[in-house]
């Protein structure tokens, strides 16, 4: 009997030492679309997999800032992470070249067909680093929001704006534009508006609405800096784990989930626009002119980061895409 006891108990465990649950952090909070879609890739996978594999989800900021959550992956604190352009450019470099500003302008359908025709490549570069990714977001077109009015790119020379530390993409623009970079961490952004430690940040509306941010600024400039983009990743190494079949199965839902998520960006973005406009937030638009200027500028931006950042192949490569 003793005997017996001893062997289902053996049994047991190696069915425990064979689930697998991810902990996944993210900066959105649990209500917006991104939230919803992994709360509902927690619950699909889990019925999938009968219960093999789970997800916990930490919404919120919680975990920390994209880069704290990034340090903790690495030292198997977490499993994974939903991230945007700054840390999903601190594991590949050439994912970001999304973000290359004014290459898309106002044409986020196109930015979104691109994105998806290079994602094979991307997602080889990502596995690379020690990653698999379940799907890329749009996150939406970056627009930029002010406490003082501004109405020429001219006019932002001297412009204290929010930036991540170590965000090369973005310090090149910075550079190219002569702002003046004020390096914090994305929770910091909102006091520091109201503070004056800086009077601009950048963010697709959605994003603007969802940080409060419109409740401290008073423009937003309505010229299309670039196209953000965001990927939910998860550690190869624990990843590993996974029975092939049930990696079939996440995928799969993965897809679709994102798909969706995606589908609904451009929607909630003008919604989003809408909405900052009622709260009182002034549209102001750039001369004609600066559209014109703004392919010089962006010439600029390449030069700093071709062969560096990012891979002279994938600027390459990117370029063919966009002509398309």
């Amino acid at each position: 009997m003793k005997r017996s006891l001893i062997l289902a108990a053996l049994f047991l465990s190696g069915f425990a030492s064979a689930a697998q649950q991810f902990k996944v952090a993210a900066l959105v909070p649990e209500g917006t679309t991104w939230g919803k879609s992994l709360k509902n890739l927690s619950k699909e996978v889990e019925a999938a997999t009968g219960g093999e594999v789970t997800f916990k989800i930490y919404f919120g900021g919680v975990a920390g800032d994209e880069p704290d959550v990034l340090r903790k992956i690495r030292i198997g604190q977490y499993h994974g992470g939903i991230f945007t352009g700054k840390t999903l450019g601190d594991i590949s470099g050439d994912v970001r070249i999304m973000e290359t500003p004014f290459t898309f302008l106002g044409d986020q359908k196109k930015a979104g067909d691109v994105m998806q025709r290079l994602a094979p490549l991307f997602n080889e570069s990502l596995k690379q680093k020690g990653f698999v990714n379940l799907g890329f977001y749009e996150v939406g077109l970056v627009y930029l929001v002010t406490t003082k009015k501004v109405t020429s790119l001219s006019e932002l020379k001297g412009v204290k704006i929010w930036s991540w530390e170590g965000d090369e993409l973005v310090k090149a623009m910075i550079e190219s534009l002569e702002l003046v970079s004020v390096p914090l961490a994305l929770p910091d952004v909102l006091s520091s508006l109201s503070t004056g430690i800086i009077n601009a940040a950048y963010a697709p509306p959605l994003g603007i609405l969802a940080l409060q941010w419109h409740t401290k600024v008073k423009y937003l400039v309505d010229f299309p800096s670039a196209f953000s983009m965001g990927a939910l990743v998860l550690s190869s190494k624990t990843w590993a784990n996974v029975k092939p079949e049930h990696q079939q199965k996440i995928m799969a839902i993965a897809t679709k989930l994102v798909k969706e998520a995606n589908d609904k960006s451009i929607s909630e973005n003008e919604a989003a626009r809408g909405a900052l406009k009622k709260s009182g937030v002034e549209f102001v638009s750039f001369p004609k002119a600066d559209y014109e200027r703004a392919a010089s500028l962006r010439s600029k931006v390449i030069e700093k980061l071709k062969g560096k950042y990012i891979s002279a192949k994938m600027f390459e490569t990117f370029d063919q895409e966009v002509k398309k």
